[in-house]
């Protein structure tokens, strides 16, 4: 994947959609999020930075810098006003969307960090990692509240509910409990997302269907039964499944 992003708007009839192409890292990018308004877009990329573009301009707002690693993932706080962002130097990093500065560099993770999701109040910060847990951070100090154990292989999705009482993990077999203990509990069962991951789409921990090789994505997303797959060809796919 070339290290830049193209912002495309809701397509038209004429379909003239690209309104800036975002440029400066250096290698390829890995993630993409909007802050909650839409003013905003932060990128995470092989070039261990994060940058912060203003939407509406394309303009580079600030470089986050400190990794010694690529960045694999990045999010926004609810309200916008933080960015969390995930690396392979084994840390995440909690930062002032507004200026660019780091509030906290979250440690304890003894392997790659694959993806970081905050909680619904903003309170709280959930990482997934290589090294087979998740784990749940306060975002005000950075201090780990709870260390989620119980996969059996790397961590590679994470998200809150939207009551922000449970976590969900990339193998849809662990329904994680967000404790108000450094001891938390936790259940298999039954998940209620389609995850993708590597070659397959999987459902209910059942491998659902292969990917071919021009088909993997570099990046997805799912809505209900719904699945976008972005390719390094600059391609998109979008498969609809009945479950």
């Amino acid at each position: 994947m070339p290290g830049w992003i193209k912002l495309l708007l809701k397509r038209e009839d004429d379909w003239d959609a690209c309104r800036s192409v975002l440029e400066g890292h250096t290698s390829c990018v890995n993630a993409v999020a909007f802050s909650p308004d839409g003013q905003l877009v932060a990128s995470a990329s092989h070039d261990n930075t994060v940058r912060v573009w203003e939407a509406a301009t394309g303009s580079c707002r600030s470089v986050l810098e400190g990794y010694t690693s690529c960045v694999s993932a990045v999010a926004f706080s609810p309200d916008g006003q933080l960015v969390a962002s995930a690396s392979h130097d084994n840390t995440v990093r909690v930062w002032e969307a507004a200026t660019g500065s780091c509030r906290s560099v979250l440690e304890g993770h003894t392997s790659c960090v694959n993806a970081v999701a905050f909680s619904p109040d903003g309170q709280l910060v959930a990482s997934a990692s290589h090294d087979n847990t998740v784990r749940v951070w306060e975002a005000a100090t950075g201090s780990c509240r709870s260390v989620l154990e119980g996969h059996t292989s790397w961590v590679n999705a994470v998200a809150f509910s939207p009551d922000g009482l449970s976590i969900q993990t990339n193998g849809g077999d662990i329904l994680l409990h967000v404790p108000t203990t450094p001891s938390p509990s936790f259940q298999r069962a039954r998940p209620s997302h389609i995850f993708v991951q590597d070659q397959w789409i999987s459902l209910n921990q059942q491998q659902l269907l292969w990917l071919p090789f021009e088909y993997r994505p570099t990046c997805a997303t799912v809505n209900r039964n719904a699945v976008f797959l972005g390719h390094s060809s600059g391609r998109t796919t979008f498969l609809k499944f009945r479950i």
